[in-house]
């Protein structure tokens, strides 16, 4: 089967030391799904690492004329390329190990937005350093972003979410899928991009992981999304004593729990949101949602929580 497998941010680490460790532990799983015959596609997240480069950037600018405030975009490629890397080397190295042959693949990935989306016109997502009042109004000739004050800590610049509608890499991806290559793509998301007169050009902006491997799996005709997180099922009423494990729902059922607030936002809300897009572009495929370890189980509906059209 064809799946896209969105990896959650326990399958990263904070550091690029601690990151090589973890994804150790993350390839052990990838590979189990690939020894079973699978074609995967890997979508991860990059929400502290592409903050760490970009402030990174922003504090040595501080102290050094010559050192420019990086803009988001080239902040995601950044990422992109180094959190690839360690998934690509710790990917190939387990494929080693049991001794089948695949290449690897990262792929650096434009998701194109639309430039009318109107999340444009409410930014919401702060990103990079903090910065007294003064700094940030001189920086803003350079960045030329909006800014908020962030919980007493500072000024941090602010870009919205738009959402993803496609891929320009969409065809090198379909490409290496037929020759059954493992690709990791779009990676954070991907860089945002818009269409200006007949060329495209990156925006600062914040993709939803989630959201952006659910429209590839939707475009690559993928046969089932996987999302990886830290739990083994979906949960409502979750931390309370009638907690529950959900085992499969429909997306009506998903949608109504949602409307009774049982899924937290930038936590498992985004997930069940993505796999509900997933499975109504597509009513004969699935989504599932589970925990890394249970990636192969969960693919057997031994594990996780499956969320099917009806």
């Amino acid at each position: 089967m064809k799946i896209v497998v969105a990896l959650g941010g326990n399958a990263l680490g904070n550091t690029p030391t601690e990151q090589i460790e973890l994804v150790k532990e993350t390839a052990l799983s990838i590979v189990d799904l690939i020894e079973e015959g699978h074609d995967i596609v890997i979508v991860h997240g990059n929400g502290p690492q592409v903050g760490m480069i970009q402030s990174a950037f922003d504090e040595a600018s501080k102290h050094k004329d010559n050192i420019p405030l990086m803009p988001l975009p080239e902040c995601g490629a950044m990422s992109q390329g180094y959190i690839g890397y360690h998934l690509q080397n710790g990917i190939r190295n387990e494929l080693v190990t049991r001794n089948i042959i695949k290449n690897v693949t990262t792929l650096v990935t434009q998701t194109v937005v639309d430039k009318a989306d109107k999340a444009f016109e409410n930014p919401t997502k702060p990103i990079g350093a903090f910065y007294s009042e003064t700094e940030i109004k001189a920086l803003q000739a350079q960045m030329n972003l909006p800014y908020v004050e962030d919980s007493g800590r500072g000024y941090r610049f602010v870009v919205a979410s738009p959402k993803p509608i496609d891929f320009l890499e969409k065809e090198s991806i379909q490409h290496l899928l037929d020759k059954r290559d493992v690709i990791i793509a779009s990676g954070g998301g991907g860089i945002p991009v818009i269409k200006e007169n007949g060329t495209y050009k990156g925006v600062p902006a914040v993709i939803d992981k989630d959201s952006s491997s659910a429209k590839l799996a939707e475009i690559i005709d993928a046969d089932i999304f996987v999302i990886l997180t830290a739990v083994d099922r979906v949960m409502i009423n979750f931390g309370k004593p009638n907690e529950q494990a959900i085992t499969s729902m429909n997306i009506e059922e998903a949608k109504q729990y949602i409307k009774a607030g049982h899924f937290a936002p930038g936590s498992m809300l985004p997930k069940v949101e993505a796999a509900i897009d997933f499975v109504q572009r597509k009513p004969q495929s699935e989504a599932i949602i589970a925990s890394l370890e249970n990636a192969a189980k969960a693919i057997k509906k031994q594990s996780g929580t499956i969320v099917k059209y009806q």
